[in-house]
């Protein structure tokens, strides 16, 4: 018995090694370099089990080169054989294009819609069935509003001088003063939200980053002037800078237990942060709130249900809120 499970169990050891021999090599060939720790990171093995694999590989026939401080690259021309997918890695493929297909301004429905059919084309055929069910019976609406054209085409070329670090003119329509402006840009990422997609960019007319929807590019050109490429934060550093120059202030309400059972998912739009009870018909609720205003009108929605806690000036802007709704709907007698 005991050598049996001896057997099982070195057996089992065998498998995971190979898989995740398999899995390092499709790693190394989705970029051009990869650092050894970068392979420990991900599969939670020591750097002296990545070496020892990696010499595996290459003992098996992978050209890999070794570059001590630059990482592992493997020979160019060298090419895997088609890759299996698992039902599950597929039908997670499948989920991701649903879920980016109505998004508005996307760019790359058609070809999400190219890869499923090659992906479709190296399954089983049971899982090609099981793909085939699954996707009758998911579906994704995320917006009512039209799609956009024309961010669909600017979305393009957007990307590719993110990539080539190219200056882009715009002609562009300003949200607030409405007005027409050229601009010159450096642009240093993509950033979707508020239910469109946005450049984020170093204007040199404004000589600061400037945030530009990309609805409302009227005109624009790619130009072969090159900026470079250590001149700016990546996309997630200006993010995170923005998000500790903005001035945030934390809130604390009470709001009936009932009413908290249907702000699961929502509450955390507006910076929501923990959860406790509060007697046995509430719960007090924690936010770090950047924008005062639109929390507090999101609050009024809630009527007598909530009540805030501190800070106490923002019961103040709720007073103003309720004022401006009064003045609004008051009846006015006309002698």
């Amino acid at each position: 018995m005991r050598n049996h499970l001896i057997l099982a169990v070195t057996k089992l050891l065998h498998l995971n090694r190979t898989d995740r021999l398999n899995a390092i090599l499709v790693h190394l060939q989705s970029k051009k370099k990869v650092k050894a720790q970068e392979l420990a990171d991900r599969f939670g093995i020591t750097l002296r089990t990545v070496y020892r694999d990696v010499k595996a590989l290459d003992e098996s026939g992978v050209p890999i080169i070794g570059e001590a401080g630059v990482g592992y690259t493997i020979m160019e021309g060298y090419r895997l054989p088609p890759v299996m997918f698992t039902q599950e890695e597929a039908s997670a493929l499948l989920m991701s294009a649903k879920l980016s297909t109505p998004l508005p301004g996307n760019a790359i429905k058609h070809h999400l819609e190219e890869a499923l059919f090659k992906i479709k084309s190296v399954l089983r055929g049971s899982d090609k069935d099981y793909l085939d069910e699954l996707e009758k019976l998911v579906a994704v609406e995320i917006s009512r509003l039209p799609p956009a054209d024309k961010p669909s085409y600017i979305m393009q070329h957007l990307q590719k001088a993110m990539i080539e670090k190219k200056v882009v003119r715009l002609h562009y329509q300003s949200l607030y003063k409405e007005e027409n402006t050229n601009r010159e840009i450096e642009p240093i990422g993509l950033y979707y939200y508020g239910l469109g997609w946005h450049i984020i960019a170093w204007c040199r007319l404004r000589n600061n980053y400037r945030d530009f929807k990309i609805d409302r590019i009227q005109q624009f050109t790619v130009s072969d002037e090159s900026f470079a490429k250590k001149k700016h934060p990546s996309l997630h550093e200006y993010i995170q800078q923005m998000a500790h120059t903005m001035e945030m202030e934390e809130v604390t309400i009470r709001m009936k237990k009932a009413t908290s059972l249907y702000i699961i998912s929502q509450k955390y739009h507006y910076g929501f942060v923990s959860q406790e009870p509060a007697g046995t018909k509430e719960v007090r609720m924690r936010f770090i709130v950047g924008h005062r205003d639109s929390f507090s009108r999101w609050l009024l929605g809630f009527t007598n249900d909530v009540t805030i806690e501190s800070p106490l000036s923002l019961q103040d802007k709720m007073y103003q809120l309720i004022d401006q709704l009064k003045q609004k709907y008051a009846t006015v007698e006309v002698e």
